[in-house]
């Protein structure tokens, strides 16, 4: 019935404490927590300097007269 198994960390609230500390300093202690925040912060960073390149070109195409 019960597939999850035993856990010492779990029991001995090794788990509880991680969980609490990662939610405490915003950062994930696992690897892919990590890369998940990472590459989530990448995409926004990415659509961030798009649209500020597109606007950059805009103002430099109607300053030279374009």
């Amino acid at each position: 019935m019960n597939k999850g198994g035993f856990s010492w960390k779990r029991l001995l609230g090794i788990t509880r404490v991680k969980s609490n500390i990662s939610r405490k300093i915003g950062i994930p202690l696992t690897r892919s927590g990590r890369q998940r925040k990472l590459g989530a912060a990448m995409g926004c960073i990415t659509l961030l300097v798009g649209v500020v390149g597109i606007v950059i070109t805009a103002g430099l195409w109607a300053a030279l007269g374009g």
